[in-house]
Formats: C-alpha cells, structure tokens, sequence
C-alpha cells in the first residue's frame, strides 16, 4: 500500500514538471512567434533634419563587424581585422570591439572578463578565469587568442597552434596597433566599449581618450560602456566623446517612446540595442515608433547583435543607422541585394 502511494506521489510530481516544460516550452513558442512577426511597415519611417552625423538615413545603414568579425575569424584579434579590412569580397563601414586595462595600463581588445572562452589561458597561467588586469601586456601576449575559436563548420583551426610559436596575428591586441593598422588600410568608424567597471574602467577612458586625441580618430568613434559610473565619467570629464546610452537610459527611452514624451532630452547620441531573440520577447526596440522617436530627438539607432538574414533584411529595411554582427559578410550581401 505504501509503495502504491509513493509510486501515485512521483507520478504527480514528473506531471507537475512536465507541465512546467511543456508552459515554457510555448510560452518561448509563442514569444518567438509574436516577435518574429511584430514588423512595422517601412512606409512608416519618417526623415528628420539632424545634426547627429550617425544618422544616415534609409538605404545608408552602417556595416559594423562586431568583435571585429568574430564569427569568421578569431574574434578582435588582428588576423580578424586583416580579413574584415583586406578580404575583398566584402567591405564594412564599422569597426566594434571591447576593452580591458592591464596590470601595467595597456589596453588591450578582450570582450569577456576572464580570457578563458577565447584563449589557451588555463594552461599558460596555470588557471582558470584569468583577469586581463592580472597581467602585463607582455604576459598576455604568450596567449594563443585563436584556440577556441570555431568556425561555422565545426572546425577548431587554431587549437593546435605551437604554444610556443603564436603567430602574431592571433595574439592578445593593444588598441593603439589595431587603430595604426586600420588608418593605414581603410577610412572607418570605431564603436569601443571599455568593459572594466569603477576605477579601472575610469582610467581606461582616461588612457582611450588621449590615444583618440592624438590619432585625430575622436570624431570617429562612439564609447560604449555597460557600467553606468564609466559612462557618467565620460559625460563629466570627456564631453567630446560621443557615447551610446547606458542599460538604464535605454529603458528610460523606451518608455519617453511608447508615450511619444515631447520634454525627453537625452544625454547621449547613440542607442546600441538588442532587436534578437530573446530580448523581443520583453520589448521590440526596432518598431517604426521607435525609430522615428529616436531619429526625431536626434538619436542614432544600432542594432547588436544581428546574424539572421531575417532580421538583417527587416532592420535594413527600416532604416537601422547600424547594423553590428559576427558576420559582416553576409550582411554585406544582404545589404547589396536589399539596395541593387
């Protein structure tokens, strides 16, 4: 009898979870479904005088190869750059990537906050989550940035690289070469984010600033930072830095949007924001109500990160002033048969 009973006990309980699957399981259906289709109708862009300079207008959207293209090379190292800038069956009008400070204040591209994703740190240092502002510049450079890169294949081509021999073009990267290299090749726009918080972050902007001041690049670039005390510090001590919103004025500017706020006047120049999944399910920041409110308080819009065909060609389509994705060939494709 008692078997019986914890047997009609179980039986309960796997429903119970099963039914808690099955609910999230649709509730992620109809999420994706619902957004997939929320578009608004291109006809419904409107065209505003401005003087924000990253507001291009429709058919004129920026090609931006987020972490430096890094869904087909080794992400924001400089066999990346070299293939975004020099491959030839593409070209691109945008360069983003990220920033840590060293131990000994270089800076130097690193998306992640530990180098373990993307590199063979673990074995060289001896462990894991290693910080890039735990080490020297020269320290970092012993890394292989490409070992655990993939490419769309399933293929691991710098895994086995001589970790005793890596080739410069897949290690760790200071910000003033990659800037030196991409002046000498092409004319770009720059989008960098410093991903250290408080002090550090600070002095990392501070370090950003100069180098961008005395390479005549300021007018080229727009600081992001996903650390609200890093972009007030800019506000306070770079003015001329022309920055993206923080996470906190992007929810204040979809609210002053949804009411069509007349008196919102915002601090910043640019929104970088989500349109994939599962961030449409929240909120669809690529409407024509959006758009045209951004572009009407003279906001440019950026859209990260976007390697759909789909939601390439449905941002195209709207006007998005920047589209950033891991693969700026195929949106160089899109963009071409949307235009031509």
């Amino acid at each position: 009898m008692e078997t019986k009973v914890k047997e009609k006990s179980k039986s309960k309980v796997w429903k119970k979870v099963l039914t808690v699957i099955l609910a999230i399981i649709l509730l992620f259906v109809i999420g994706d479904v619902i957004s997939m289709n929320w578009h608004s109708n291109p006809d419904n862009i409107k065209t505003y005088e401005t003087a924000n300079p990253y507001i291009l207008g429709m058919g004129n959207t920026q090609i931006s190869a987020h972490r430096s293209g890094g869904g087909i090379m080794p992400e924001e190292t400089m066999k990346a750059f070299k293939n975004c800038a020099e491959d030839g069956t593409f070209t691109i009008d945008v360069f983003e990537f990220d920033l840590h400070i060293t131990k000994d204040d270089v800076l130097v591209l690193l998306h992640d906050d530990t180098l373990d994703r993307t590199s063979n740190s673990a074995e060289i240092f001896g462990k894991e989550e290693a910080r890039p502002e735990e080490y020297t510049y020269e320290e970092l450079r012993t890394l292989n940035m490409g070992a655990k890169f993939e490419d769309e294949n399933g293929n691991m081509p710098y895994a086995d690289v001589d970790k005793d021999n890596v080739p410069d073009d897949i290690k760790i990267l200071r910000i003033e070469d990659v800037l030196d290299y991409l002046t000498s090749v092409g004319d770009y726009d720059y989008i960098i984010e410093i991903k250290n918080s408080g002090d550090l972050g600070k002095k990392g902007v501070d370090i950003l600033y100069n180098i961008l001041v005395e390479k005549n690049l300021l007018d080229c670039v727009i600081f992001g930072s996903f650390h609200e005390e890093v972009s007030h510090y800019v506000d306070e001590t770079h003015p001329d830095l022309l920055r993206s919103a923080t996470i906190k004025e992007v929810l204040t500017f979809w609210t002053a949007a949804l009411r069509n706020d007349k008196n919102f006047d915002p601090s910043y120049s640019v929104l970088q924001i989500p349109y994939n999944m599962p961030y449409r399910i929240a909120a669809n920041l690529a409407t024509a109500q959006v758009i045209n409110y951004a572009h009407e308080k003279g906001i440019a819009v950026q859209y990260w990160t976007i390697n759909s065909e789909k939601d390439m060609e449905y941002l195209l389509s709207v006007g998005a002033d920047c589209i950033m994705t891991d693969y700026p060939d195929k949106l160089y494709k899109v963009f071409n048969e949307q235009n031509n």
